[in-house]
């Protein structure tokens, strides 16, 4: 990949108080009830907040583009017309009770390095584009990275298009009810490269006192969908000895998921995140559990083995207990290696920008993971405060922001070719 560092200089930097300033205008669509954001995924507010955010990339001056999945792309113009071009972005979709920088910092910062390079008049030999993943959070349609994956060939529009809500309703009606169905083909777009900056969400950065995280690698994923069958009961008139409860074999086997990936450290995680338990009645023993395993690891090897073991251990309960049980994956994507190219480019900028700086490993998927299959990706990091996220309590600093979009601006300028 040509590099360009020769033109650029560490002065060069974004406006973090324009950053900072449209962070929390954006953060004013789809309030939480705890001063973060309630913008999930084809809401109102997500229309809202994606009408803005077009409105902020044409101020810019690019145009915008909009595909089947309504992946929104801003695009500016390089020198060379046939040069394939440098994307960046991330996602502004939210938790229900989500914060205020996880996925809208690589959106809006992004945004922030097309205004600057206006500012600074500076031109590029690649075109700069700038996207708007759609359902990177999978709460309210499963699974996560939902638009990218399509994007990515993981998955057909057509599937995308029938999953449904808590509510029935299917991602392809309301993605046309809220007006952002695209007519441009998902996929069809040619990258040079892609670069996604993103909140930490752990707490490493901030403990180890480093500004950036230069991501060398993403965790792989498996989600399990257990369905655990057993038979509604009065809890006070049936006998210990005579109950089928679904409930004690869901804790039974969250446990389990919490021993074996503890037998597989370091660098494994599992835990249970998600239950509907049924009737849900204080007064009725559980007849039906629905709960998701989140099982995670860089090393593919282990992520295997931690979903094979899981499989035959809750079998073993099951069958103890009387239970029925059904396991189907609701979630899954092998760990990644981040382009050697694009991580060198964030590396450069880093040191560039006199930054402390520490490599580090994903530990959530995002849009980036998928887009690594399909083009030369790479991730950069900033802190936040304790390693909160998916909480409304989620918390940066400024000088965090601006860091880390300082950071992407340098590696997309070096990857797209400043024309001197």
């Amino acid at each position: 990949m040509a590099s360009a560092s020769a033109n650029l200089a560490a002065n060069m930097t974004i406006n973090g108080d324009r950053l900072w300033d449209s962070l929390m205008d954006m953060a004013k669509i789809g309030p939480g009830i705890a001063g973060g954001n309630n913008r999930q995924t084809l809401t109102d507010a997500d229309a809202e907040g994606r009408a803005l955010y077009q409105k902020w990339c044409e101020d810019a001056g690019c145009t915008m583009g909009v595909d089947e999945m309504g992946n929104m792309f801003a695009r500016r113009e390089g020198t060379d017309p046939d040069a394939l071009p440098v994307y960046m972005g991330s996602h502004l979709d939210t938790q229900p009770t989500g914060g205020k920088y996880d996925g809208v910092l690589g959106v809006l910062g992004g945004l922030e390095v097309l205004r600057t390079l206006n500012d600074l008049n500076i031109q590029t030999k690649h075109p700069i584009v700038l996207t708007n993943w759609t359902n990177e959070e999978g709460t309210r349609f499963a699974p996560a990275m939902m638009a990218s994956g399509v994007f990515a060939g993981k998955h057909t529009l057509e599937w995308a298009y029938d999953r449904e809500d808590a509510d029935g309703k299917t991602f392809g009606a309301e993605l046309e009810r809220i007006g952002w169905k695209g007519d441009e083909k998902v996929g069809d777009r040619k990258m040079h490269a892609m670069f996604e900056l993103h909140i930490e969400q752990g707490p490493i950065l901030e403990a180890e006192g480093k500004d950036i995280g230069v991501v060398t690698h993403g965790q792989g994923l498996w989600w399990l969908e257990c369905t655990v069958t057993g038979k509604d009961a009065h809890t006070g008139s049936t006998p210990m000895n005579m109950r089928v409860n679904a409930g004690l074999g869901m804790a039974r086997m969250t446990e389990a998921a919490h021993q074996i990936a503890m037998a597989h450290q370091p660098h494994a995680v599992g835990a249970v995140g998600h239950c509907d338990v049924y009737p849900n009645s204080r007064n009725v023993i559980p007849g039906k559990v629905v709960f998701t395993v989140d099982f995670r690891s860089p090393d593919l090897e282990k992520l295997t083995s931690m979903r094979s073991q899981f499989e035959v251990k809750a079998k073993e309960i099951a069958d103890e207990l009387g239970l029925g049980l059904s396991i189907e994956p609701s979630g899954h994507f092998d760990p990644v290696t981040f382009d050697e190219g694009c991580v060198s480019a964030v590396r450069n900028a880093v040191e560039r920008l006199g930054l402390s700086h520490m490599n580090i490993v994903s530990g959530a998927g995002h849009d980036a993971c998928w887009i690594n299959d399909v083009a030369p990706t790479a991730m950069i990091m900033c802190p936040c405060v304790d390693g909160l996220s998916h909480n409304e309590a989620e918390d940066i600093s400024k000088d965090w922001a601006k860091a880390g979009t300082d950071v992407l601006l340098h590696a997309v300028l070096e990857t797209a070719e400043v024309v001197a």
